[in-house]
C-alpha cells in the first residue's frame, strides 16, 4: 500500500507539471545555508550577463542564429527567475525577520534589507525584459549591498 501511495504522489506531481522544488521547501529543516544561496545568486548573475552578451552577439544574424538566440533568452530568464525565487522564498519569507518593537536601529536595518531585496527583484525583472547589462550591474550591486548588511 505504501508503494502505491508513493507512486500515486509521484504520478500526480508529474502530471501537474511538478518537476523540481523551488528555492527552498519552506520547512524549517536547516539544510539550506545562507552562503550557498549567495553563491547561487552570484552564479546566476554571471550566467545572466553571459546570456545577454551572447544574445547581443547572435542578434547580428538572427535568421541563422534563431535557435541559439532562443536558448540564450530562455537561459537568461531561468536564472533571473531563480534569483527572484531565492529572494522571495528564502530571504523574504524565512530569513529576514522583523525587528523587536521599539528597536529603532534594528528597524532601520530591517527596512534597508527589504529595500535591497525589492531592488534585487526589480533588477531581475529588468534582466528578463532586456539585454542591457546595466541591469545586471544594478542587480549585482544590490546583491552585494544586501550580503554586506545581512552578514552584520
Amino acid at each position: 500500500m505504501r508503494t502505491l501511495t508513493i507512486l500515486t504522489l509521484v504520478t500526480v506531481g508529474w502530471l501537474s507539471g511538478f518537476t523540481q522544488a523551488g528555492a527552498h521547501c519552506e520547512i524549517p529543516c536547516g539544510i539550506y545555508g545562507d552562503d550557498a544561496r549567495f553563491t547561487a545568486i552570484f552564479e546566476d548573475l554571471t550566467t545572466i550577463e553571459k546570456s545577454m552578451n551572447q544574445i547581443n552577439t547572435l542578434s547580428s544574424d538572427p535568421g541563422t542564429n534563431a535557435n541559439q538566440l532562443v536558448r540564450w533568452v530562455n537561459n537568461k530568464e531561468t536564472h533571473a527567475d531563480r534569483i527572484r525565487d531565492v529572494v522571495a522564498q528564502y530571504f523574504l519569507a524565512q530569513r529576514v525577520k522583523a525587528p523587536a518593537e521599539g528597536d529603532a536601529e534594528a528597524a532601520q536595518a530591517y527596512h534597508r534589507k527589504l529595500t535591497l531585496l525589492h531592488q534585487m527583484i526589480q533588477a531581475a525583472m529588468k534582466c528578463k525584459q532586456t539585454v542591457d547589462v546595466v541591469n545586471v550591474k544594478k542587480l549585482h550591486d544590490a546583491a552585494h549591498a544586501f550580503l554586506e548588511l545581512y552578514q552584520k
